[in-house]
């Protein structure tokens, strides 16, 4: 039988006889990249020495420990399986090819490495680097055949049974083969990454380097030089030189640490030149193996040598450098992030921003024109621009002082309906006009409409949206007064042992509370059929999702009941799909993505929960109770206005609710008219997805639609380019797109003590400086919840959100409500005791810290929180 296979001959295939790291380093040398001269001991060695040695029903019954198990249970059962293969003997057909191979190798005295090369390593899921063990410097073959079973039982170590444990690689799936190569006697050695692990970029070289072996650099053993360099013109973009107190050095059989000399211990490793030759060869490797990769490099007299190479794990999505310089478009105003973009917690797409910018000038000037008088807001006194792709609403300096000046009759038209004003405007001007936009656009499919026509509806759906939300803000000052004054009215009413006012203003109902009833009833719908249940519970949500879109049956229920059931939860999102998590259209709604709503039914299929109908049932029985309690109590005159303005406050609460609710009513026909552009770009090669329409600058969009999108009706695509024309830019703006949501957004603009002085305690988000454990922000809702926080960036992450932990977020809009019956608490970045999170959490009973300004940045990684609701504090444990 032939053990040895030459590392040449290793093809990606034959990850089960020869390993990870010996396929890799196959494709180097196939790749044509400078490896040193090696073979690999297969995995049939590794098994004829375990049968051999009458060892693999022992290290399966020592291996097989339970989920629980200690970090002793590792310890010891690792150290009785290496007992095992100490007292092995190699058989006489291994020792024979082992020893040819080495001879091949040079024989007699001549230095190898011996290193671990297991079915379950270098993968592009899981590294398992540094599980099992090395040994350099090997001379003879005798120490190498000590060497071999030496890494065969390494296999078995406690940090390698754990790891694996962990991975779900069962013990019997694992087999080890060894790659044997000549040493290389490194001057230098070291780790290089061909993309940027920190921040995703495929642009970007990593390359650590320190004095001696490599081996202590890849253990963190050694300090080491740290570079970045440009992956395509080889120029070092940034170098850390340490000082290199002690390296790694050869001693016989075997390593050894010692002092780095004076002269070179501040010395940098490697120089530019150096530098950029080493992340050529890390480039081929890359383009070779199909995906980025983490090599190990060794250099000798001036030549450089690879020696491993994988994949990079858990590699993040390119992102650009988070900005730090916040200077504003137009000089001589104001910029706030207040109101409407409290919807938009993230930066924007460039086709939202563009499209955006002049609908919220346009139609907030309108209003206020119609609402106090013509020339109220000029050309250019308003704007909503963005700053590092946030949005801010821009105010000329003295057009903002001239409209304070009018607050008067501001809130004349806003109680008196005016020009979309209030309530009244809202009920019986704004969302009728709304609706009938979105109703002549609805009449038209997408399919039939050209390129000009579906720009066109794109923007008068997004026109139609901003209006709407304009007049939205004229309730939510309506709700928030009619709320503080009941909250003032009853202070002065209120004894020692009464309930908080919060407890008067439950139990209505309003949009977000309808669409969770809902969810519950479709989880009673699916109550009535075994298998029903069975397929939403156990497969994953994903799966549900395409079911729902395509209309086939999960496996094992019957096609009529679900379809049936598909046909209700359609209606749930008719009615509620079109609640936005963020306005930025690029964002999927409910309609289009409704895992967030899957995963509620689940919820409340597991028995978790409470039944909301009987939830509100109770809280409405408590409210009408404690009014008659107090009002009881009141004589005429003070009863008579405690009344008036609790009305005031409840009927305002829930109206805000609907109003905010139906904000994105357009956005699932806004985002299918733009999806129809981006297929007919795809098809035109101007974008490589139909997503990618969102990432298209509006000239870009209009260019397109004029000059390209004819030839896409006709079938032709546009040709002379190797990829799509516009590919390359929409990866640069996702790329800066990440890296700006990293970023904490100034809440005001430009930054300056005074500002923050006089107008941060009326700003959404809270200081965005805070240290220590505990984080402030204003307590919304009763009540102390000890759990761990769950920090969620958008849709994209609800699936992670575990029942009991505490939701983490920038904000939150009607959307997110089906969250809140999992949470047992809410913290936000932005908002404040009349927000929609305060509302929400109230009616469900849960603690709420808002406005905290930065629980997001601090949160993150699962850590265990207690929130007080009362005292509006999040402590850190």
């Amino acid at each position: 039988m032939t053990y040895v296979m030459e590392l040449g001959d290793v093809r990606r295939g034959d990850t089960a006889a020869a390993g990870g790291k010996a396929v890799g380093l196959g494709g180097l040398i196939q790749a044509g990249l400078p490896v040193p001269p090696g073979v690999v001991l297969t995995t049939a060695a590794y098994a004829d020495f375990v049968a051999g040695n009458n060892l693999g029903a022992l290290i399966q019954e020592l291996a097989a420990l339970p989920p629980d198990a200690s970090p002793e249970d590792y310890d010891h059962a690792s150290a009785l399986i290496r007992t095992l293969f100490s007292k092995g003997a190699m058989p006489a057909a291994i020792q024979a090819e082992l020893a040819s191979a080495y001879e091949g190798l040079g024989g007699g005295d001549t230095a190898v490495s011996v290193r671990s090369s297991a079915t379950a390593e270098d993968l592009a899921s899981a590294s398992f680097a540094g599980q099992q063990d090395s040994y350099l410097n090997v001379r003879g073959a005798d120490a190498l055949a000590r060497a071999v079973i030496d890494c065969w039982a390494s296999l078995w170590t406690a940090r390698a049974m754990a790891y694996r444990s962990r991975e779900g690689v069962p013990p019997a799936q694992v087999r080890l083969a060894v790659v044997i190569q000549q040493m290389v006697a490194a001057d230098s050695a070291g780790v290089m990454f061909t993309a940027n692990p920190a921040n995703g970029r495929r642009d970007q070289t990593v390359i650590s380097a320190a004095w001696g072996l490599g081996e202590a650099v890849v253990s963190g053993q050694v300090t080491t030089d740290d570079l970045t360099v440009d992956t395509y013109t080889g120029k070092v973009i940034t170098r850390q030189t340490a000082d290199k107190e002690v390296m790694t050095v050869p001693v016989e059989n075997g390593t050894a640490k010692e002092q780095v000399a004076d002269a070179r211990r501040r010395a940098p490793v490697l120089d530019d030149a150096a530098a950029a030759e080493l992340a050529a060869f890390g480039r081929r490797a890359a383009e070779h193996s199909g995906a980025p990769q983490d090599i190990e490099w060794a250099r000798v007299g001036g030549t450089f040598f690879l020696l491993q190479s994988r994949p990079i794990t858990a590699l993040p999505e390119p992102a650009a450098d988070v900005p730090t310089d916040w200077t504003v478009p137009y000089p001589k105003g104001l910029y706030f992030r207040a109101s409407i973009v409290e919807q938009m917690p993230e930066p924007l797409s460039p086709l939202f921003a563009d499209l955006i910018d002049g609908s919220v000038s346009r139609s907030l000037s309108a209003l206020m024109n119609q609402a106090l008088s013509p020339g109220s807001l000029r050309e250019g006194d308003v704007r909503f621009p963005t700053v590092n792709g946030y949005a801010y609403y821009y105010y000329r300096t003295w057009p903002m002082l001239r409209m304070t000046g009018r607050t008067v009759p501001a809130m004349r038209a806003l109680f008196s309906g005016k020009a979309h004003m209030g309530i009244a405007g809202w009920r019986e001007h704004s969302h009728p006009r709304y609706e009938r936009i979105i109703k002549e656009w609805s009449a038209q499919p997408p399919a039939g409409l050209s390129g000009a026509e579906l720009l066109a509806g794109a923007q008068a759906l997004l026109d139609a949206g901003t209006v709407y939300y304009t007049a939205v803000q004229s309730i939510i000052p309506l709700a928030d007064m009619g709320e503080l004054f009941f909250r003032a009215c009853y202070k002065a009413v209120r004894r020692d042992g009464d309930p908080p006012a919060q407890d008067f203003l439950l139990g209505f109902d309003s949009e977000p509370i309808r669409a969770e009833k809902s969810l519950y009833d479709l989880a009673g719908w699916a109550r009535s059929d075994p298998s029903l249940v069975a397929a939403l519970l156990e497969r994953p949500t994903p799966e549900l999702a395409g079911c729902l879109r395509t209309g086939s049956a999960p496996a094992g229920v019957e096609d009529v009941l679900w379809q049936e059931w598909r046909f209700t939860f359609q209606e749930h999102l008719n009615l509620y799909g079109h609640a936005v998590y963020n306005l930025d259209f690029a964002t999927p709604v409910p309609a289009d993505n409704p895992s967030a709503q899957l995963e509620t039914v689940k919820f409340y299929l597991r028995g978790q929960g409470t039944d909301p109908h009987e939830r509100q049932r109770l809280l409405t029985g408590r409210r009408e109770k404690l009014t008659l309690d107090v009002s009881g109590r009141l004589g005429p005159r003070r009863r008579a206005l405690f009344l008036r303005v609790l009305k005031w406050a409840q009927e305002t609460a829930p109206v805000r609710e609907d109003a905010l609710a139906d904000v994105g009513l357009a956005w699932p026909l806004l985002r299918r008219l733009l999806l129809e552009l981006g297929r007919r770009l795809v098809a035109t090669g101007v974008i490589a997805a139909p997503e990618d329409v969102f990432w298209l600058r509006s000239a870009e969009l209009q260019g397109a639609v004029e000059f390209g999108l004819a030839e896409a009706d006709a079938g032709v695509a546009l040709a002379g380019a190797a990829r799509p024309v516009r590919a390359a830019a929409v990866e640069e703006r996702r790329m800066l797109w990440r890296g700006q949501a990293k970023a904490a957004a100034p809440q005001m603009l430009p930054q300056r003590a005074w500002m923050e002085k006089a107008l941060g305690s009326v700003m959404p988000a809270g200081p965005q400086h805070q240290s220590g454990d505990v984080i402030k922000g204003a307590g919304a809702s009763s009540g102390r919840v000890t759990a761990t926080a769950r920090v969620l960036r958008g849709p994209e992450d609800f699936g992670l959100m575990q029942p009991g932990e505490v939701l983490v977020a920038r904000m939150t809009t009607p959307a997110w409500t089906p969250l809140f019956t999992m949470a047992s608490a809410v913290v936000t970045d932005v908002g404040g005791p009349l927000s929609h999170s305060s509302i929400v959490a109230r009616e469900y009973g849960i603690p709420a810290v808002l406005g905290t300004g930065v629980a997001t940045q601090r949160l993150a990684g699962g850590r265990k929180v207690s929130v007080d609701g009362d005292a509006g504090t999040v402590t850190i444990l």
